[in-house]
């Protein structure tokens, strides 16, 4: 597993039990694509390729009592609505631009689905340039 930097630390300082579940995600991203860049931000972690393809956060998507305890949002975007009840919120900010929140809890959650998801996503950055 690599290294986490200490801006990554910091982002997790608050949120300490899913920095193993976050750890496992990154590796998995960064083995899953040939090229990620990642930039920590106050309130996000933005992943992309020339473009931002996915975002890990600890957004409010859910009313408090409908979360589980310790998670993180996944955040994505996408040519097209995903039909799917792991999708906590979608939106279509503009034609053709779809964000989805995806609340994440468990290794087992970072499953193909989701990864089909992200690739779907990648490529989408990559080729529309993810507006």
């Amino acid at each position: 597993m690599r290294d986490l930097d200490l801006d990554t630390l910091m982002f997790f300082d608050r949120h300490l039990e899913v920095l193993p579940l976050y750890r496992a995600f990154e590796e998995l991203l960064f083995d899953s694509f040939p090229v990620v860049n990642k930039r920590v931000q106050k309130t996000q972690i933005t992943f992309s390729n020339q473009h931002v393809f996915v975002c890990i956060s600890f957004a409010r998507v859910k009313r408090k009592a409908e979360l589980p305890e310790g998670y993180m949002v996944i955040t994505l975007g996408l040519p097209s609505s995903l039909e799917s009840e792991r999708v906590a919120v979608k939106t279509e900010p503009y034609p053709g631009r779809w964000t989805h929140h995806i609340v994440v809890s468990k290794p087992e959650e970072l499953d193909e689905e989701l990864f089909s998801w992200i690739r779907e996503a990648y490529a989408f950055a990559e080729a529309k340039g993810g507006r």
